[in-house]
């Protein structure tokens, strides 16, 4: 009977043992191929570090809670010991467990930087009198205004800063650094998103350690006035006046544009302008960004290496691209801090000095490693940069050039070869506008995240534009202000005048030309992702597994054009309220809808500002000047939409019969409990607690707020504290 027992046993150890052998077999080989693969990917491996902090950071931003995020670092701390346990020593396993560590090291940075902010935001709005120092100044001439960043000197209930826009008549001599004033504002707590996909400054605030923004009501007072002395005020005064300069040896829109280029202050950019550059997809060139660090930097390398070359005894005896290098250096911290020493300005000069040390120590000029540097450092010391278009933009269009010029057949179809000045020309044009194709194709999906709208000709566009102020406006205004100095400046001046109207021009007409811009509806967080992780995938991997990228792009691209727009958006104080029409244009509820809430409602429509109507235009709608009620068909159910608009008390028995016939109700007031709509009372009560909201309409109609997508991230929404009623 032992031997009859043994049998089966026998026979069931061998077939799972065969199973077993077969799955070990196959997992060997699998480990084999992922080993023999990233052995071949080596050299590429570092840059995804700086992608992983990138991760963690967006991860905390993404998840809604302390609890989540939490659990996002227990995840990447577990699975970083699995990869070390595991790996055996293989390069599979140490990659996974870098990359996890340093999706926890970027998820833990973003986290302690929020809970170590000063930007506890004021509790309710106020008119207060205070004096306060001022930190910064900004003037604005566009809009006849200086807008100060400000500290309190120690009044109760203020919070440590606050940003105060003041008339220019009510802007004494002597705003500067270290001045302090006396005066008396409104102020609000930094305003969320107004609806859900806007901008939400409440988050830029929170990290600036900006609790309360306002206006000045009287003329401002200085009382003690700033000491002079301090390197900061000196720069802050060097700057105002060096663009007071410009403006008066360039008046108008080529003063403003000739401002932003050497100081930073966009203050004088008037509206027009600034919205030609952005539809004709060229903005960047008024922010002071890499570009034109790279610009001043690289001038000055070019011109000092020359001039040490002059001098035989130099030319052989000292490192002299080493020199320059140091020359470009200070030139470009200099410049830096001329132009405010933003975060952007000091990122791009962190880049800068990444790829100057790189040709210090003889490397190439610019590679993927040290475009992964510059992004690590960058991410280590502003980690809430990372949220914002300014980070993805920039290192977005290095990236891509970087990646797209180091492909092989790239650098086989534009390297320098012995050929005719024409064949020359035409090649260098033709790697202008492909590169301009690739980063306009990089930039796209960021623009329609942060912006919604997405520019056609922008290449084009900057094949002209960025030559033409690299190499004419740029040196014209630097040897212009040089020349001033002996009082020799006007004839550069008028050549960067004409230089900059020829700019303007270009921005102007290209915004212009019939569907110069594509406005699209919000995209969402994870279509965005999806995007993002594959052009990561396609850029940095050499290997023919690079393609799996284009899977991720198509797919955020397809989850983008197959999203349902929503039919109603509803501002967080519920004075406004867009509705899409049956024929995709933007209805407004109110005329006098200010230029930037009317741009922000239609944009995140996917309309063009232009393009809106007012809801009275609409079909089955019945407005009049308290309140305006409308029906919209969607799917083969009608919806009834009552709003008020104005301050006016509106007769009981009539608004009860509105409010019973209504679905939803808006109104920027507190309406009483006897109106009740059958689905939805969007009034003040409501809107204090769940912000704006971007309402979908049809069999499964939901509403998304700003609060659920702000969720417990310390700038969220939080209701005002009830009024303590004395008798």
């Amino acid at each position: 009977m032992g031997d009859v027992a043994r049998g089966p046993s026998i026979a069931f150890d061998g077939r799972q043992t065969g199973l077993i052998g077969a799955g070990s077999s196959a997992g060997r080989r699998l480990s084999a191929r992922l080993e023999r693969w990233l052995e071949a990917e080596r050299g590429q491996l570092a840059l995804w570090l700086p992608v992983g902090l990138v991760a963690g950071v967006g991860a905390w931003f993404w998840l809604p809670s302390p609890v989540a995020w939490s659990g996002f670092l227990s995840a990447m701390a577990a699975l970083a010991l699995l990869g070390l346990a595991f790996g055996k020593g293989g390069r599979a396993g140490r990659s996974v467990a870098l990359f996890a560590f340093a999706c926890l090291l970027g998820c833990a940075l973003i986290w302690l930087r929020a809970e170590r902010s000063e930007g506890a935001p004021l509790v309710r709005p106020q008119v207060a009198r205070f004096a306060a120092t001022i930190l910064q100044v900004e003037p604005l001439p566009a809009r006849d205004a200086t807008r100060l960043l400000l500290r309190p000197a120690g009044i109760a209930g203020l919070p440590p800063r606050v940003r105060l826009t003041v008339p220019q008549e009510d802007a004494p001599d002597g705003l500067m650094p270290g001045a302090i004033v006396y005066l008396r504002a409104r102020l609000v707590p930094p305003p969320s998103a107004a609806v859900p996909g806007a901008y939400d400054y409440a988050a830029v605030a929170w990290f600036q350690g900006i609790g309360a923004t306002g206006r000045a009501l009287d003329p401002l007072r200085v009382a003690v006035a700033a000491t002079r002395g301090g390197p900061s005020v000196w720069l802050a005064d060097a700057r105002i006046a060096l663009t007071r300069h410009i403006l008066a040896e360039l008046p108008g829109g080529k003063g403003g544009v000739a401002a932003a280029l050497v100081t930073g202050d966009m203050g004088a950019v008037t509206f027009d302008d600034n919205d030609a550059f952005r539809r004709s997809g060229l903005a960047h060139l008024l922010s002071v960004s890499g570009l034109h660090l790279t610009a001043a930097v690289g001038a000055t390398m070019v011109i000092a290496l020359r001039l040490l070359a002059l001098s035989p005894w130099l030319a052989l005896r000292a490192p002299l691209p080493l020199i320059a290098a140091g020359i470009g250096a200070m030139c470009g911290i200099v410049y830096t801090l001329l132009t405010g020493a933003e975060v952007p300005t000091v990122r791009s000069l962190i880049a800068a000095l990444v790829v100057l040390g790189g040709i210090a120590l003889g490397r190439e000029a610019m590679t993927l490693r040290l475009v992964a540097a510059g992004a690590m450092l960058c991410v280590l010391v502003w980690p809430e940069s990372v949220a914002g278009p300014s980070f993805q933009l920039s290192f977005a269009a290095i990236l891509s050039i970087v990646a797209f010029h180091e492909l092989p057949w790239t650098r086989r179809a534009f390297e320098k070869r012995e050929e005719g000045r024409l064949r020359r020309l035409g090649r260098a044009v033709g790697a202008l506008l492909l590169t301009g194709l690739v980063v306009e194709a990089a930039l796209a999906p960021i623009a329609i995240f942060h912006f919604h709208r997405a520019g056609l000709y922008g290449a084009a566009a900057n094949i002209i534009a960025i030559p033409l102020t690299t190499f004419v406006i740029m040196p014209a205004e630097a040897l212009a202000l040089l020349a001033d100095m002996v009082g020799l400046g006007t004839p550069l001046w008028w050549l960067a005048g004409r230089a900059i109207a020829l700019l303007l021009w270009i921005a102007h007409a290209t915004g212009s030309l019939p569907g110069a811009v594509t406005f699209v509806p919000t995209m969402s967080r994870a279509a965005f992702a999806l995007i993002v992780a594959g052009g990561l995938w396609l850029a940095l991997w050499r290997t023919r597994v690079r393609v799996l990228g284009l899977v991720g792009i198509a797919g955020g691209t397809a989850m983008t054009l197959l999203a349902h727009p929503a039919d109603l958006f509803v501002t967080g104080d519920g004075r406004h309220l867009a509705v899409r029409g049956a024929d995709g244009r933007v209805a407004l509820l109110r005329e006098r809808t200010g230029d930037y809430m009317r741009a922000t409602l239609s944009e995140i429509s996917g309309r063009d500002s232009d393009d809106t109507v007012l809801l009275d235009d609409l079909p089955a709608t019945l407005c009049g000047p308290d309140t305006c009620a409308a029906t919209l068909i969607r799917g083969d159910r009608p919806w009834h939409l009552l709003a008020t608009r104005s301050a006016y008390m509106v007769d009981r028995p009539a608004m009860l019969r509105a409010c019973a016939a209504a679905d939803i109700v808006v109104s920027d007031r507190r309406l009483p409990d006897w109106c009740r709509p059958r689905w939805l009372k969007a009034d003040r009560t409501l809107l204090a607690t769940t912000g704006g909201l971007a309402i979908r309409l049809g069999p499964s109609a939901s509403a998304t707020s700003v609060a659920a997508l702000e969720a417990a991230h310390p700038w969220r929404i939080r209701p005002l504290p009830a009024r303590v009623r004395r008798d």
